[in-house]
């Protein structure tokens, strides 16, 4: 944990330095100094950056809810039932390639101006990736693990529970650090039709009051919002996959 904590910390000295040595290099308002920024950010937190931060988190967690629940269901019969996936398969390999934010133009129309259309954009994001790396997850189990499982007198509940489930979960968590990058930036786009809230409202509002003060603790929160989403993933792995790490530390 203490090592967690002081790689943080110089991640966060060099982000720094990296941003003094552009300001001091570039002579340009565009270019606003740290400090500065950092004031801004403090003394407008809680009254301007928080209620888009919370808007923000809501539409992309009850997205990430969404398609655990739909995406590890549809791994799960997938993997463990070949002639249902020889007719979803195609399906996926088809739909998965596309670019998900084309389709935030239908979703507005179909669904709305609101967050609705917003959060099943994000689901179609995110959901196929869950689906794919779930299913390869179950066909990855040697099948000697089942027989072994049904000998000991496991129903397929018991076989679902303490055997397919925690094999395929690290890779559910390493599919979400994957596709939770490309939510956010998703979302930043699509926060900036027909909403009010929403970090990606506010910086590109503020971008397009020239008040680059604000925008960059606009991008200060997005940094913070994926920072604490990442760590999120990082507990649910330390509290369900706590084996995983024991048995790396043997090897």
């Amino acid at each position: 944990m203490k090592k967690q904590k002081f790689d943080s910390l110089y991640a966060l000295l060099l982000i720094v330095a990296v941003w003094y040595l552009l300001y001091f290099s570039i002579d340009s308002a565009i270019i606003s100094s740290p400090t500065a920024v950092i004031k801004v950010f403090t003394a407008n937190f809680g009254r301007e950056i928080l209620p888009h931060l919370l808007m923000s988190f809501y539409r992309i967690t009850a997205a990430v809810a969404i398609s655990l629940i739909l995406g590890v269901s549809i791994g799960l019969l997938t993997g463990m039932h070949p002639k249902i996936d020889r007719y979803l398969a195609p399906l996926i390999y088809l739909l998965y390639p596309i670019p998900k934010i084309a389709f935030l133009p239908v979703f507005m129309l179909l669904f709305g101006l609101g967050d609705l259309s917003k959060i099943i954009l994000l689901i179609v994001i995110v959901i196929f990736q869950i689906i794919v790396t779930t299913r390869d997850g179950v066909r990855s189990i040697d099948s000697k693990y089942f027989a072994s499982a049904r000998s000991l007198g496991m129903d397929r509940l018991d076989i679902y529970r303490h055997l397919v489930l925690p094999a395929v979960f690290p890779g559910i968590l390493t599919a979400l650090r994957i596709t939770i990058g490309t939510s956010i930036a998703v979302l930043f786009f699509a926060e900036n039709f027909a909403v009010r809230y929403g970090i990606g409202y506010y910086i590109m509002n503020s971008w397009s009051m020239v008040n680059y003060l604000k925008m960059y603790s606009g991008i200060i929160a997005v940094s913070l919002l994926g920072y604490f989403l990442f760590k999120g993933i990082d507990l649910l792995e330390d509290k369900f996959c706590s084996w995983q790490k024991l048995s790396d530390k043997k090897a």
